[in-house]
């Protein structure tokens, strides 16, 4: 009969090691494949035809991440990153939830006008750099939603219905994200966005009295 009270030997649990931070140069490095990116695409490149772009080894490539497809997708969500980044100093100090709305979807227009055709189509071909989209576009829905709520409860916005006017505009985004926006009306995502802050704000709009 086996003893109950011995336990089973175990490793030490270890703490993970802390992600290494990205030197000066790769922090260069990936600015530059962005610019190059948002320009051209990426589908199209290999990794010697990269390095030859930006006039570095393939080694200094692999540091980057381990495979074109990968280093694709740290790209894209470097791009993203940015976008998130630039858009809540966008908005920083704003109180009215009519211009903070009005600013952060200009920003995103803005932020989108940077990208290629090729870029975007290469995103939604691509199903790991697709992900990263999808993400970005439901944290930015998330964040629209609560800055319909606080215009609700600061009176400039009606509450009728505000939060299901909150939820279309998640599904509305993610049309956009998705292609389908784009593919039924022939506009960019950039101009998509800019058409969807003018729809919320003259739909949550509080009437104005005589």
């Amino acid at each position: 009969m086996a003893n109950v009270d011995a336990a089973p030997s175990r490793a030490p649990l270890r703490a993970p090691a802390p992600r290494r931070q990205p030197t000066a140069r790769q922090r260069a490095l990936l600015a530059e494949l962005e610019e190059l990116f948002l320009a051209e695409g990426f589908a199209q490149f290999t990794l010697d035809e990269l390095a030859g772009r930006m006039r570095c080894s393939k080694s200094t490539l692999y540091a980057l991440a381990p495979s074109k497809e990968q280093l694709a997708v740290k790209v894209v969500g470097h791009f993203f990153r940015g976008a998130a980044e630039l858009l809540e100093e966008r908005i920083g100090g704003i109180e009215d939830a009519r211009e903070i709305i009005g600013e952060y979807l200009a920003g995103i227009s803005e932020y989108l006008n940077r990208a290629s055709a090729a870029f975007m189509s290469d995103i939604a071909a691509f199903a790991p750099a697709r992900a990263t989209y999808e993400l970005n576009s439901r944290a930015a829905a998330g964040r629209i939603r609560t800055f319909i709520a606080k215009g609700v409860r600061d009176g400039v916005f009606r509450d009728v219905h505000a939060s299901l006017i909150a939820e279309m505009a998640g599904l509305l985004i993610e049309g956009i994200q998705t292609g389908v926006i784009g593919s039924r009306t022939g506009v960019s995502d950039a101009d998509a966005f800019t058409a969807l802050s003018d729809l919320l704000l003259g739909g949550l709009a509080v009437a104005s009295r005589p």
